[in-house]
């Protein structure tokens, strides 16, 4: 921070030079022209140079809003807000006692700048360490915590051997000061926001090439799936490290109730204490919708008696940390998931087209899943995780699946995948109920709920089966055939024979309720509306128009489209809304009493 000719702060990583009688930067060793010096003269109009000395830290402080939004991203590095921070010093003071400050020596590996610390009233208990010099040194230029030690440290590979240990003479970094107090077991708490990064494959979208390749994370098979979370990684440390350690941490929940956590949970020791989540939001860059929760742990990782957890509670606090009430999260076996109780069908050996929707043919034509049909199948049902964020990708079609955790539709396992793509659409995913998992029921499924599930399937929105011909994949043009209309010919005034009849013979020995035909009575005057016209030629060759047996989303498409360009009779969806509605409100509630969701 400069004046234009003096420096206000000394050993900070970037200086301001002059070359040619224009202002340049030295950063790292390097020399960086102004990129808009019209900009920069500007700026300097508007505000005093330098800033007034009460500003000049507080800007250093938040050196990490303008981190480059791509490099925070691949480390998973998110900054804690200080409105978070204070409810969080809260929480520590009601779970550990009013004297905390005086009583643990505090280690933050992953501090930044500081900001979970600028609470703290006891700098000289408080071990400082981050992956970033320049953090360091920042620290050190605005003089903030002058009585904690302050150090360069990458937690994750520092002082790791090859077969896991920890060694300090590797690197000499750590202070002798902390490792008498880790070696003479003294009151430690670790206190952490660490990087949310996971490491892995395409399978989730958020995931980064080789951002979890540590050391550390090459030691921890006991852990399974968790080792590619770098939060994980920091916690397997800590255990190792620090054994009967306090840690209080800000993350995702995952670890706590997530299918591919159950290692890590087995194997991970430790006492819940408190906590609370917070929404994602409250945190800047973070994308998405649902809670960082901030818990406080007391481990327990050198005893062979295992604390088992079933239930956590949780005060939850909104995006303006102002609190809204309590949240459960629960440990459950992955034997209890929603995920594993229908059995899927064998594949045979032929092949079928793979969809990314409706009547739109994959992209890809290699490493793909769901591209062989099993006996009697008449769809696929589209899945990927077990919990609430993933269920838009809920939805059925009239090929392969095309999903890691998806399935083909066959006669006998139907009624289940009708419930399960019900009890997943049913509820609105909020942030709150992101990562609650879905459960097997534990009620009664009477013959009416599952008939409810059914014609609620048949209606929704991310019902993607379809009829179409001529669809291009693979080297060669697709037909597929649509299973899924629950009326006959004569009863919607087809334009031509249905290859299928299924859905009409799988309904016949059933009983609906009053809800049910209400839906069914309505969707069939749209569809009869659907046939009492012929649409455009874009609009059919954009739909996939081709043959008769035209699916719920084609038909609904069409209707829209038909509305939309005024030059046909107006349809109404008014009745058929409200009638679906009626089921939906019907069916939430059941979802909670048979058990599938806790509250």
């Amino acid at each position: 921070m400069n004046d234009g000719t003096v420096s206000t702060h000394d050993n900070l990583p970037a200086e301001l030079l002059h070359k040619n009688n224009a202002p340049v930067f030295s950063l790292g060793g390097k020399i960086y022209e102004l990129g808009n010096r019209e900009g920069y003269r500007q700026f300097w109009t508007i505000y005093h140079r330098p800033p007034e000395a009460e500003y000049r830290n507080y800007l250093l402080e938040r050196r990490d809003s303008l981190i480059p939004l791509d490099e925070r991203s691949f480390k998973g590095a998110y900054y804690t807000p200080l409105a978070v921070v204070d409810k969080a010093y809260d929480k520590l003071t009601e779970t550990l006692g009013h004297n905390w400050q005086r009583e643990y020596i505090v280690w933050d590996m992953c501090c930044g700048v500081g900001n979970l610390e600028v609470k703290h009233s006891n700098h000289r208990n408080i071990y400082m360490s981050t992956l970033d010099e320049a953090d360091v040194d920042v620290m050190r230029a605005t003089k903030t915590y002058v009585a904690a030690q302050c150090f360069q440290y990458d937690y994750l590979n520092d002082d790791i051997t090859d077969d896991g240990k920890i060694d300090y003479t590797l690197t000499n970094k750590m202070h002798e000061s902390l490792r008498k107090a880790i070696a003479d077991g003294k009151k430690i708490l670790v206190l952490i926001n660490p990087p949310y990064a996971e490491a892995g494959s395409a399978l989730t979208k958020d995931a980064k090439t080789n951002v979890a390749n540590t050391k550390m994370g090459s030691n921890m098979q006991e852990y399974g799936f968790a080792k590619r979370e770098l939060f994980t990684q920091f916690v397997a440390r800590i255990a190792k490290e620090i054994p009967t350690a306090t840690l209080a941490m800000f993350s995702k929940m995952k670890y706590i109730n997530a299918p591919n956590f159950e290692k890590f949970r087995d194997t991970w020791n430790a006492e819940y204490l408190g906590g609370f989540v917070v929404h994602s939001q409250s945190f800047d860059w973070l994308k998405g919708e649902f809670p960082i929760g901030f818990l406080v742990w007391k481990t327990y990782q050198n005893t062979n008696k295992k604390i088992v957890f079933t239930e956590i509670i949780t005060d939850v606090l909104d995006k303006y940390s102002n609190p809204i009430g309590e949240k459960s999260f629960y440990n459950l076996p992955n034997s209890t998931f929603l995920n594993s109780w229908v059995k899927r069908p064998k594949i045979n050996k032929q092949s079928c087209i793979l969809l990314k929707n409706a009547v739109s043919p994959a992209t890809r034509t290699i490493d793909v899943r769901g591209c062989n049909w099993s006996d009697n199948a008449i769809g696929s049902l589209y899945l990927s995780s077990n919990d609430m964020q993933s269920v838009k990708t809920t939805a059925i079609v009239s090929s392969g699946y095309n999903s890691p955790g998806g399935f083909l539709v066959t006669p006998k396992n139907l009624w289940q995948v009708a419930i399960v793509f019900s009890v997943r659409r049913l509820i609105k995913p909020t942030w709150i109920n992101d990562r609650d998992q879905f459960l097997q029921p534990t009620g009664e499924l009477t013959e009416e709920f599952k008939s409810d599930c059914l014609i609620w399937m048949l209606f929704n929105g991310s019902n993607l089966t379809a009829g179409a011909d001529d669809l291009e994949w693979n080297g060669r043009k697709w037909s597929i055939v649509n299973h899924f209309i629950p009326f006959t010919e004569d009863e919607v005034n087809a334009s031509g024979r249905f290859e299928s009849d299924f859905m009409v013979e799988y309904m016949a020995d059933k009983i609906f309720s009053a809800e049910a035909n209400t839906v069914l009575e309505a969707g069939k005057t749209l569809w009869q509306s659907y046939f009492s016209q012929t649409d455009v030629r874009s609009v059919r060759d954009e739909l996939k128009l081709n043959r008769p047996d035209a699916g719920w989303y084609q038909v609904r498409k069409a209707l829209q489209a038909r509305n939309a360009s005024g030059d046909f009779p107006l349809v109404s969806f008014k009745h058929f809304e409200t009638s679906y509605k009626a089921l939906t409100e019907k069916l939430q509630p059941m979802v909670y009493e048979l058990g599938f969701l806790k509250v």
